[in-house]
C-alpha cells in the first residue's frame, strides 16, 4: 500500500521540477448574463485537456456547474504537457481565484507547494490525497483531497465482463502505472476472479495479472494506445477494458482495425453519453462522479463551508457506480444484470470485500 501511494507521490515531485506557464485562464459564465458573486473558482487540467471526454471533462463540468449554482464565473486553464502545471497553477493564483482545483495526481506537488503559499485559497485536488511525507493527512489545512474507491465499481465490470464473454478471455491495459490506474485494474480483476470462483469458470484476464501488465507510457489517444489494445485483442478476447482518459480511443481503432465483435469497457465516464462513436461497442462504464464531487467541493467553498476533509467515493456514497447497458441490453442475459445489481448492494452491505489501496 506505502509503495502504491509512493508512486503518486514521486509523480507530483516529477511534475513540480518541470515548470512553465500554460495559457492564460478563460472564463465561463454561470447562470446569469453576467456574474454577481465575489466568489472565483478555477481549475487546471492535466495534460489530457477538458475535452477528454472523461477524468478531465467532467471534473470541468462539475466546476461549471458549481458557478452556475452560485451565480458567478468559472476560470479554467488548461495543459498540454506537465512543464505547464506550476505556471498554470501560479496564473490562477495571481487572477484571484478563492478556490482551485487541480486534476490528478500529477499536480500533487504543485498543488502541495501553491496551497501552503496562499493559505486564504481553497485547493481541491482530484484523484491524489496529496500526502507527499505519508502521515496520513493532506500536506496542507486548506487542500480538499477527493479519492475514488473505482475498485468496485470495476468489481462489478469484471464480473460483467466474465459473464458475458463467449471466448472466455476478456482483456484491460492502461495508461501509466500509477495506482489511480491499477486500482480499477485490481478491482477488475477480483470481479473475473469471483465470477471465476461463484461459478466454476475459468474466464482468463490478459493484460494484468495483479502486479505487471499492459500500458501504453501516457494518456494520449497515440500510436501506443492502439498498439497496445491490438497487441491485447490478438490474443482472442472479446471485452477490453482501456483505463487511461483518451487510451480507448485507441481500443476504438485497434477493434475498428480487427474486424472482431470486441465489447469496450469505459473507464471515468459513461462513454455511452460522452462519445456517441462508442455506443454500438461499449457494454458499460465504470464511473466516478467527478462531476458531482467537483461541484460540491466548489460550491461549499463558495458558500463559506469548505471541508479539507478528504472525500472517497465508493458505491455506498455513490461516488462510484457502473454505467447501464444502454444498446447491450438485448445482448447481456438479464439474469448476468441482477447477479451485478446483487453483487453491488452485497459490496455495500460489506458482504462482499474488494480490496485496495483506498479500501479502509
Amino acid at each position: 500500500m506505502k509503495k502504491a501511494v509512493r508512486l503518486t507521490a514521486l509523480a507530483g515531485a516529477a511534475a513540480l521540477a518541470l515548470s512553465a506557464c500554460g495559457a492564460a485562464p478563460e472564463e465561463t459564465t454561470g447562470g446569469g448574463d453576467a456574474a454577481t458573486s465575489d466568489f472565483k473558482p478555477c481549475i487546471v487540467s492535466d495534460q489530457g485537456g477538458f475535452d477528454d471526454k472523461s477524468f478531465n471533462q467532467l471534473s470541468y463540468e462539475g466546476v461549471t456547474a458549481a458557478a452556475e449554482e452560485l451565480d458567478t464565473t468559472a476560470h479554467e486553464v488548461e495543459s498540454a504537457s506537465e512543464s505547464d502545471y506550476k505556471g498554470n497553477v501560479e496564473s490562477l493564483v495571481a487572477e484571484g481565484c478563492d478556490a482551485i482545483v487541480t486534476v490528478g495526481f500529477a499536480l500533487s506537488a504543485t498543488t502541495i507547494e501553491s496551497a501552503k503559499a496562499n493559505p486564504e485559497i481553497d485547493y481541491i485536488i482530484i484523484d491524489d490525497a496529496a500526502d507527499a511525507d505519508f502521515d496520513g493527512e493532506a500536506d496542507s489545512e486548506n487542500i480538499k483531497p477527493i479519492l475514488y474507491d473505482t475498485a468496485q465499481g470495476a468489481f462489478l465490470a469484471g464480473y460483467l465482463a466474465a459473464g458475458y464473454s463467449e471466448a472466455d478471455k476478456v482483456g484491460t491495459y492502461g495508461g501509466q502505472e500509477f495506482p489511480t490506474v491499477t486500482i480499477f485494474m485490481d478491482g477488475f480483476k477480483q470481479g473475473i476472479d469471483y465470477y471465476n470462483e461463484t461459478k466454476g469458470e475459468k474466464v482468463e484476464l490478459v493484460g494484468w495479472d495483479g502486479e505487471k501488465g499492459s500500458f501504453t507510457g501516457s494518456f494520449a489517444a497515440d500510436p501506443a494506445a492502439k498498439t497496445t489494445a491490438k497487441n491485447i485483442i490478438d490474443q482472442g478476447v472479446d471485452v477490453l477494458f482501456p483505463v487511461g482518459g483518451p487510451i480507448y480511443q485507441g481500443a476504438m481503432d485497434a477493434i475498428a482495425d480487427s474486424g472482431k465483435d470486441v465489447a469496450i469497457i469505459g473507464a471515468d465516464a459513461d462513454f455511452f453519453e460522452t462519445d456517441p462513436t462508442t455506443q454500438d461497442v461499449v457494454l458499460t462504464s465504470v464511473l466516478k462522479r467527478m462531476d458531482v464531487s467537483a461541484k460540491e467541493a466548489v460550491v461549499a467553498s463558495g458558500n463559506g463551508e469548505f471541508d479539507p476533509t478528504p472525500y472517497v467515493g465508493t458505491l455506498e456514497n455513490g461516488g462510484v457506480d457502473i454505467a447501464p447497458l444502454h444498446n447491450f441490453e438485448d445482448k447481456v442475459d438479464p439474469a448476468l444484470w441482477e447477479e451485478v445489481q446483487g453483487l453491488k448492494e452485497s459490496i455495500i452491505a460489506g458482504e462482499v470485500e474488494v480490496e485496495s489501496y483506498l479500501a479502509e
